[in-house]
């Protein structure tokens, strides 16, 4: 192809050569812009963000709370690193062994693997969240009676998963029970503890939040 064909064809496009060039000298040179770019794409303006930081406000057990994060920065990385509350566990950082579940608008959910500036506009309640002051809620306490934590990095994950499962399945079977909590691992094997949680709030009411 000649120069003139492919001065052509770049002019076509949109951006020649030398203009991307020039583009992209500026953009080295220039520091990076806290906020987002927009970008019309078929017909609606898109807010694109990055890849330096960008101010974000999270509703967290009740609370607004902000930060300034790069867009990459998950909703585990934030709560710990930023919020100081570190009842959330980072421990596979792949979404498979539940030790950073939260509630998010009220269902479980992996903390690492939501964006942080995705979870903006939504509710947010960690194990933090969960506590009436000082005192323990019925399943927290229902976990130490039933000896249904050992190394405890996997428990707070339980903790929040078992308190979702509960709303919902207020008397579960044992069917519910494998099913439910199946998205949360514990290393240390404490199941039968764990199940024995599960069943006693279901037969008995005695570790309902309500």
């Amino acid at each position: 192809m000649s120069d003139e064909d492919r001065e052509l064809q770049e002019q076509v496009s949109g951006v020649s050569r030398r203009e991307f060039l020039k583009i992209s000298s500026v953009a080295i040179a220039t520091p990076m812009v806290v906020g987002p770019t927009v970008l019309h794409v078929e017909g609606e303006d898109v807010a694109v963000y990055g890849p330096g930081k960008t101010p974000i406000t999270l509703t967290v057990n009740g609370k607004k709370m902000s930060a300034e994060v790069e867009p990459r920065v998950t909703l585990l990385d934030v709560l710990r690193d930023d919020f100081d509350l570190t009842g959330a566990k980072r421990v596979c950082d792949r979404g498979a062994c539940g030790a950073c579940t939260v509630l998010f608008d009220g269902k479980p959910a992996y903390a690492c693997s939501i964006l942080a500036i995705d979870a903006q506009a939504h509710q947010i309640t960690t194990i933090e969240g969960l506590n009436r002051g000082e005192t323990l809620t019925p399943i927290q306490q229902a976990f130490i009676d039933n000896d249904a934590q050992q190394c405890g990095f996997c428990t707070p994950g339980f903790v929040v998963a078992t308190t979702a499962f509960l709303e919902k399945h207020p008397q579960p079977t044992a069917e519910q029970v494998r099913s439910g909590l199946s998205g949360n691992i514990c290393r240390c094997g404490t199941y039968a503890g764990i199940h024995k949680v599960l069943y006693a709030g279901g037969k008995k009411g005695s570790v309902h939040n309500g």
